[in-house]
Order: C-alpha cells, then sequence, then structure tokens
C-alpha cells in the first residue's frame, strides 16, 4: 500500500468522525475553524474542500473532537510505521494517556510520587505535576539476548559486559518498556491552549533517567500565525506537524492571503512546521 493511499484513508476516517459544519453562525463552518476570525474559517472550508471525503453528520462534542483526533491519528502512525519495519526493527506498541512512569525512563517518577503523596513538605518543595499522561506514547520492548544474538554471539549472561543498559530484558526482572516517542494532539490552537503540550516537553526533557524520546505535536489548526505559537523556537518540541500541511498551503495560495502564506511558509522552511506524512519516518530516525 502506497502512503498517499495511507494518508487519504487517515482524512477519510477524520471527515467522517470528527469534522462537522457548525451552524452557529450566519454561515456554516468546519468544527476546526474559529468562528470569530474569517480567515480561520476560509483556509478551514479550503482544506475540506481539497480533502473531498464526505463529512458525518452525527453532533459531537470539542472533547470527542480531540479524543477522536488522538485516537485516528495513533492508528495512521502505526499502520505506517509497520511498513518501515524493516527500516527500524523492533517490537513496537502505540498507548494512548498512559503514565510515563511506565516507560523505563520515567519508572522513577513512581516512586518518587509514592514518597511525596503523604509528605507535605516534600510536595510543597518538589511539586505534583511529574507522572504525565501523554496524548499518543510509542513505546519499545527491550529485547531478549537470543534476539541480540541472532545473527552472531555478540553477548552473553556470563560476562560483565552491557549489563546496565535497558536494551535488554536480563539486565532487568522487571523490565519496561522504552518510550520511543510522546505526540500531543491539538485538534485546534486558542490563545495558550498549545502551551500545555511545551510543559508536557520540558516535563519529559527533564525528568529522565536515559534518552529523551520523540516530543511533537499534532495539529489540525487552520491558521498559520496560531500554529507559530505552538511550533516557533527550540529546546522543547522537535517539531510540529498539521494533519494536511498541503491542503492548507494551497487554501492559502487560492486565499491570496499573504501573512498567512509567509507565516507557513517560514515554519516549513525553519524545519518547524511538517506533513502528517512525514511524522512516522521521522520517528523511524
Amino acid at each position: 500500500m502506497k502512503l498517499a493511499d495511507l494518508r487519504q484513508a487517515y482524512h477519510r476516517r477524520i471527515c467522517a468522525e470528527i469534522i462537522r459544519i457548525n451552524h452557529d453562525s450566519s454561515k456554516g463552518y468546519p468544527n476546526f475553524a474559529d468562528v470569530g476570525n474569517k480567515a480561520s474559517i476560509h483556509l478551514a472550508w479550503g482544506i475540506v474542500n481539497r480533502l473531498g471525503h464526505n463529512l458525518g453528520i452525527e453532533i459531537i462534542t470539542g472533547q470527542t473532537s480531540g479524543g477522536r483526533f488522538e485516537e485516528i491519528t495513533r492508528d495512521f502512525l502505526e499502520k505506517v510505521f509497520k511498513h518501515l519495519q524493516h527500516l527500524r526493527p523492533g517490537t513496537w506498541y502505540y498507548y494512548s494517556h498512559l503514565p510515563i512512569s511506565y516507560f523505563d525512563q520515567y519508572a522513577h517518577l513512581a516512586y518518587l510520587e509514592q514518597l511525596i503523596k503523604n509528605n507535605k513538605e516534600l510536595a510543597s518543595s518538589l511539586g505534583k505535576d511529574y507522572i504525565i499522561k501523554p496524548d499518543i506514547l510509542i513505546g519499545r520492548s527491550p529485547v531478549i539476548d537470543n534476539e541480540i544474538n541472532h545473527q552472531e554471539d555478540l553477548i552473553s549472561t556470563e560476562e560483565i559486559y552491557a549489563q546496565l543498559t535497558p536494551f535488554r530484558i536480563a539486565n532487568s526482572s522487571n523490565a519496561h518498556p522504552i518510550l520511543h516517542a510522546s505526540i500531543s494532539c491539538k485538534w485546534t490552537l486558542r490563545s495558550d491552549r498549545g502551551q500545555n503540550a511545551r510543559t508536557e516537553a520540558l516535563n519529559l526533557i527533564r525528568n529522565r533517567k536515559g534518552h529523551v524520546p520523540h516530543i511533537v505535536a499534532v495539529t489540525a489548526e487552520p491558521l498559520p500565525t496560531r500554529i507559530a505559537s505552538l511550533a516557533l523556537g527550540t529546546g522543547d518540541l522537535d517539531c510540529v506537524y498539521h494533519f494536511a500541511l498541503f491542503e492548507l498551503k494551497e487554501a492559502i495560495a487560492e486565499a491570496q492571503n499573504e501573512d498567512q502564506l509567509d507565516m507557513l511558509n517560514m515554519l516549513i522552511e525553519g524545519r518547524r512546521l511538517r506533513d502528517i506524512s512525514d511524522l512516522p519516518f521521522d520517528l523511524a530516525t
């Protein structure tokens, strides 16, 4: 199956299960547009028209939209990543809203949380927001020595070498999966709504014992100036991914909105914004 087909199937599900036309204004508008912003409405319509799939009619809430966006995006990544198994072999798992303490780099946080749970002095000094639950988590299972020695006898339990790495199941009586990626899904970006993605990213960076996982965000926000509030800058998020970047760019060009087009090009050329189709390949690095 081609990537284009998988991307189209992703959009077909989003159109059927999430995108709705709201009618609480003089004109209808897609439910990922800002009713108070004409440019947002125009660009959202441009994306919907270019996707060209049938929209559902079931009434859904904003919270439901967000949950379905997470689920559909997680399923898309899993399907595409399976086609990259020869490039990134391993046993991979896809989760939603699982505590990061479930993974090797953050397993110590469960112990820390238990310590401060009933200790007000520690709680006031250290805080309580260590164990976050990102929208989508991708974990890799550690491996048995037989798998490591598949081509040659590289390692042995009788030797003293490589006994501390979490990559070997043999090194732990309670091996945890290794967190490979944390993905924040934002159906839209309004005011500071997306900033908790940065907070989560800093938590993942500062509180780890081991390597930093991929830390990214996925959004359907139609206004590049709002995407910039999350995408600009470095040091926390690896990159932001748009669910329909090509369609958005065409919609902006058609609207002849120079301000939004300039911002979009700056984000793309500055390597801060990519299409959803890029994400599985970036996760394979």
